[in-house]
């Protein structure tokens, strides 16, 4: 093996090790988020790169939402992976106003193409919702199904 052979061999593992430290990294930072909000709904935005509806879930507990996608790599061939950079498994997080009052079954949850991910969550319009205080019990989690948009 020569000087050469030896400095490559060194210069990929690093390069790897950085790749898999950035991926990582990517696994514990939580996901950009924009809340909006109309007279009807919220409407909570994710960044979701690379997700396809199948990877992702998006609950709601206690006037949050929150995902979690597990995304795939997809093979090619004649290629070799050369800097496994890309975080396989990202989530994220949106807390609601204090005073938000929705209806979480309602809920929908789509993916654009260019790798958004779009939660609208309807406010609860129901006479309880609005005038009672047991208005202010939310449901303890609901799962919203992804699906392409």
């Amino acid at each position: 093996m020569s000087l050469k052979d030896v400095r490559n061999s060194i210069g990929k593992t690093l390069y790897r090790g950085i790749g898999r430290a950035n991926g990582r990294i990517q696994s514990h930072r939580s996901l950009p988020v924009d809340i909006l909000e109309d007279e009807t709904s919220y409407l909570v935005v994710f960044d979701a790169p690379g997700a396809e509806p199948d990877d992702v879930q998006v609950r709601y507990l206690e006037g949050n939402v929150r995902i979690r996608i597990e995304r795939f790599r997809q093979f090619r061939d004649r290629y070799e992976m050369r800097f496994p950079g890309r975080g396989m498994t990202l989530g994220g997080e949106a807390e609601l106003p204090s005073d938000a009052i929705v209806d979480p079954d309602a809920g929908t949850a789509t993916i654009t193409e260019t790798g958004t991910l779009n939660v609208e969550i309807p406010k609860d319009r129901s006479p309880d919702a609005t005038g009672s205080s047991d208005a202010t019990e939310e449901k303890p989690q609901t799962d919203v199904p992804a699906s392409d948009g």
